[in-house]
């Protein structure tokens, strides 16, 4: 199975209403961390290796998943401290620390993803691309759509379009990538900070972004209501979108 870059480092200002004192990844879930909940997926899913990238509280994140033994799971960090370098800027600084896999799933350290990963492997390798970005039919239901979808391709992505409806974009990043090590070092600019949401923009434009549709739903724990939601989606069946 394809190595996971997971980015954990970011301040979860969202989330500090009921987790103040943690990172997020760290946010208690039915009484367990979230990455515990994040780390059991992945190594269901056939995952054995991890490169984690920490920044903010990073030390406490270390201290709980340590070699990720316990789940099965090889974890090497890469650690930006508390001078934070944007989603982009942490996967470039694990490219210059040698640490970064030449092929790599990314996921965000909020997102839980009840899905097979199997099939957006086979997705990456079929197209030929350097990066894929599975996406969800959203409509504007969970949050702001921000992607266009059409035969295997991201048309369009763009995270912050001010009318997203009327730009043709009813699809959201799922929270799930594929790309190799090559993007980041053609992309991403050394020791600068930098958004990974304009890397996929650029992506999307020059026709280098396939698409990999995903219909469940997806589940986070960047705010009190996606926390509320995974709760319950654990505990028993997940919430209709009316319910939220």
């Amino acid at each position: 199975m394809t190595p996971c870059v997971i980015l954990a480092g970011g301040l979860g200002t969202r989330i500090r209403a009921v987790a103040a004192d943690v990172p997020k990844v760290l946010v208690p879930v039915l009484g367990q961390p979230f990455v515990h909940h994040q780390l059991s997926w992945l190594a269901s899913q056939g995952v054995t290796t991890v490169v984690l990238s920490i920044g903010h509280k990073g030390a406490a994140v270390r201290h709980y998943v340590g070699d990720g033994g316990r789940w099965g799971i090889s974890v090497t960090y890469v650690d930006e401290g508390e001078d934070l370098r944007g989603t982009g800027g942490a996967l470039r600084l694990a490219l210059a620390q040698g640490v970064l896999p030449e092929r790599f799933l990314l996921l965000y350290g909020d997102s839980y993803l009840p899905v097979d990963i199997a099939p957006v492997e086979e997705a990456y390798e079929r197209s030929g691309l350097p990066a894929l970005m599975t996406v969800y039919r959203n409509e504007d239901r969970w949050d702001r759509s921000n992607a266009s979808y059409e035969g295997g391709r991201v048309v369009l992505y763009q995270k912050h379009h001010p009318d997203p409806e009327r730009a043709g974009l009813r699809f959201l990043d799922y929270g799930l990538s594929m790309l190799g090590h090559d993007v980041v070092d053609e992309m991403v600019p050394p020791d600068q900070v930098c958004d990974l949401a304009d890397v996929f923009h650029r992506l999307s434009v020059e026709g280098r972004l396939a698409g990999y549709e995903m219909t469940q739903r997806f589940f986070e724990v960047g705010s009190p209501e996606g926390l509320r939601d995974l709760e319950a989606h654990l505990s028993g069946p997940a919430p209709a979108p009316s319910e939220r």
